[in-house]
């Protein structure tokens, strides 16, 4: 095996490691995973890469543990962050028409200042849909990201490149965003792991706790041990062993004694006609079943949602871009969604947002009362195959939107509700696909959620035949 190979086969965590031991210095691996990068890039996965860059910051930290012999959590490992982060040396598009010739940035947001305190290596950024919008990441000014599993499907979004990225070894691990399943969708559909915290749980995001505040950030990765590796630099980028990497690590052997309801209701029915693929229920099914012989109670809740979900979310989701700073005129170089959803957000009152907003907060407090009796709710993540790419951004804007909420129609309320969940990837089908479970854990249990997922890991790498 060449040492190159070699790279490729570790975990982050392993990796992590290796470099600490000396084995790989970070100039090493930071040229294999640009040389997957270069090799996959037609999937997409990358709106830029910053070769250069990424190997000038690999040689100062291998300079400094030469002299030092300190490193940090993540030392050395390549990352990438998504093009509506902003990284000094490098243009934030949005990807969109709008920003994409805009100057570099001179600074940095508080994400990559915490992930360079940790000793990462930033080698470019990952490709998003148009503000971060959609389930998927086609835009109009780079390629889509696409499947690894199926380069003619979407990788899923916002989160999609960065999904593509970590499923397709061009990374070992990705922070991403989830506003309304940003995280976890495309972690579905490409079939690694996605958490996301629960409100406030991630020092780097806002802390305002309200229906409003959607967007959290959290680890993607291949392994669930790798996603805690990653989640323990994401609130403190000083620690070397933190409470969710040992979770994860506990979880292989146990998921402790909790109790588990499972359901199929999701909030926009009866609205929109929410219909599950076979592979979904199978992959629900297995998830229950492994668990319950594992000992764990676990059982189908009977429980209903408030009305109205569909419209108040949609009211609530659509208002953020007028938050954001557009050029005047801009929507006549936006695309088809986006151009929606602004005339959405300007034709309506201040009063009729602030009634959407507080019906939405009395859903968030019934449905967090009716989650709450028990310590996880499981779920599906996608209602079906990862479409072909382009799919969504063919449709009208209200059609696309609609046909999203259908993709994927457990993911958005778990923003609202502002708690912890993670995407699973349980089982593939015929063609290949993975199939995922969501479990939604109560406030600050992300921890939990990382020792559930650790041993449903496990206990599905139990039920495949040897090789």
């Amino acid at each position: 095996m060449t040492e190159t190979h070699a790279i490729g086969t570790l975990s982050a965590l392993e990796l992590r490691d290796a470099i600490a031991a000396g084995t790989y210095t970070a100039r090493k691996v930071t040229e294999h995973f640009l040389s997957v990068i270069q090799q996959q890039s037609a999937l997409g996965a990358f709106m830029t890469v910053h070769a250069e860059a990424a190997l000038a910051r690999a040689d100062e930290l291998d300079a400094a543990y030469t002299s030092t012999g300190v490193v940090g959590p993540l030392h050395g490992l390549p990352i990438a962050f998504k093009d509506a982060v902003n990284v000094a040396g490098m243009v934030t598009t949005f990807g969109s028409k709008l920003f994409a010739d805009t100057e570099p940035k001179t600074s940095d947001d508080p994400l990559p200042v915490n992930m360079n305190t940790a000793g990462v290596v930033v080698t470019g950024k990952t490709t998003i849909p148009e503000f971060a919008l959609s389930c998927h990441s086609d835009n109009a000014i780079s390629e889509p990201a696409r499947n690894p599993r199926n380069p003619e499907l979407t990788a899923g979004g916002s989160s999609g490149g960065a999904a593509a990225a970590v499923a397709a070894g061009m990374l070992p691990v990705a922070p991403g965003t989830d506003g309304g399943g940003s995280i976890r969708i495309p972690a579905a559909a490409t079939g690694i792991i996605g958490l996301k915290p629960g409100r406030g749980t991630i020092p780097t995001d806002e802390q305002r706790d309200d229906v409003t505040n959607l967007t959290t950030t959290g680890p993607l990765a291949r392994t669930v041990e790798d996603a805690g590796l990653l989640m323990d630099a994401l609130v403190d980028p000083t620690q070397q062993q933190g409470r969710y990497v040992t979770a994860a690590r506990e979880g292989k052997e146990s998921a402790g004694n909790l109790s588990i309801g499972y359901t199929t209701a999701a909030p926009f029915q009866p609205d929109l006609d929410i219909t599950l693929s076979q592979s979904a229920v199978q992959a629900l099914t297995l998830a229950v079943t492994l668990l319950a012989r594992d000992g764990l109670s676990i059982e189908e809740m009977d429980f209903s949602y408030l009305p109205d979900y569909h419209k108040n979310f949609q009211t609530v989701w659509t208002n953020g871009l007028t938050n954001m700073p557009l050029p005047e005129g801009a929507e006549e170089n936006m695309e088809a969604l986006a151009k929606d959803f602004l005339k959405q957000a300007r034709s309506r009152t201040q009063e009729q947002y602030e009634d959407a907003v507080e019906r939405l907060t009395d859903w968030a407090r019934d449905t967090r009362r009716q989650f709450g009796q028990y310590d996880v709710v499981v779920t599906p993540v996608l209602a079906f195959r990862p479409p072909p790419v382009g799919t969504f951004s063919a449709m009208e804007g209200q059609q696309d939107y609609e046909y999203q909420c259908k993709f994927t129609p457990y993911t958005s309320m778990i923003n609202v509700l502002g708690l912890p969940a993670i995407s699973v990837p349980v089982k593939d089908d015929d063609e290949g696909m993975s199939w995922s479970i969501q479990a939604i854990g109560r406030v600050g249990t992300e921890d939990q959620l990382l020792r559930l997922a650790a041993r449903l890991e496990t206990l599905i790498a139990g039920q495949k035949p040897a090789t």
